[in-house]
């Protein structure tokens, strides 16, 4: 199991490392499109209401459409102003909605631990299309106007908080954090994670070009740490909201789809609530 999740790993570094070095934007902005879109499936794998099977890959194949659709409207030679103020809109208005769910409705639904039962499919679906779609939206538009560099110190958020995380609740851990949902993780874990992210958030400032580097160019050194802070613990609210969805769905993996790993969602979650917000405070939006 181990070997397999190694290899595993290993491929999908060595196929993220060939799309962020390659001369065209198009290789990340398609691998960006083919997780989200299989994330997508596997998110409505398990709220979908009722036993139909082939809604979701449906409308995970139709939202990816979109998705390549809009990207095909950005990189054109000479964008539309239609095009232009479309993106403006869904910054503007779009992604600040999905940010707020994230904040909001899922961390009440965290908090609230219901895992027993599987309800409001239809609704926590919904949340699964804008939220999928904004994170490709906001990975896709950080990585076109601020390179592979910013995009990969703010997925080293991610990678610090849970590498941290769980080393951190391995030796330290004793206050369960959220036990009706995912009963492995604990309070030192959390707040290993949390210290780890903020540490790396403020080293990487120093690193023209990092998402740090724009937090900087922003805010004060102790504002840049509360926000790294908060989107520290917003990714933990990620990993456990998919926790308490796999529970209310009676299933350990979101998929196969990653042998080792199970599934790409598995891999995203804590991404999911983090890059919205991170491309609305730094400012890096504007086209």
């Amino acid at each position: 199991m181990l070997k397999q999740r190694v290899v595993t790993a290993i491929i999908l570094l060595a196929v993220l490392l060939g799309a962020l070095l390659a001369t065209s934007p198009w290789p990340l902005i398609l691998l960006l499109l083919l997780a989200a879109v299989c994330g997508l499936w596997e998110w409505l794998r398990l709220t979908w209401p009722g036993q139909g099977r082939a809604a979701p890959p449906m409308l995970a194949v139709l939202c990816g459409a979109v998705m390549l659709w809009l990207a095909w409207q950005w990189l054109a030679h000479t964008p539309q102003p239609w095009s232009i103020q479309l993106q403006m809109a869904l910054n503007r208005q779009f992604l600040p909605l999905v940010a707020v769910l994230w904040v909001v409705l899922a961390t009440a639904l965290v908090v609230q631990g219901q895992s027993q039962r599987r309800s409001a499919g239809m609704a926590l679906s919904l949340f699964g299309i804008v939220a999928i779609l904004a994170v490709w939206l906001a990975l896709a538009q950080m990585y076109l106007q601020q390179g592979a560099w910013f995009l990969v110190s703010l997925m080293a958020l991610i990678w610090f908080a849970d590498i941290a995380a769980y080393f951190t609740g391995k030796a330290f851990g004793r206050h369960k954090l959220a036990p009706r949902v995912s009963p492995g993780k604990t309070w030192e874990g959390a707040v290993g994670g949390v210290l780890a992210a903020t540490v790396w958030v403020l080293l990487s400032a120093y690193w023209p070009g990092s998402f740090g580097d724009a937090l900087m160019q922003r805010w004060p050194w102790w504002v840049v740490a509360l926000i790294a802070i908060f989107l520290a613990a917003l990714s933990i609210i990620g990993d456990l909201f998919e926790s308490l969805l796999k529970r209310r769905a009676g299933v350990k993996d979101s998929s196969q789809l990653l042998p080792g790993h199970g599934g790409v969602y598995d891999r995203i979650d804590a991404l999911l609530p983090v890059a919205p917000i991170a491309l609305l405070i730094t400012g890096v939006w504007n086209p």
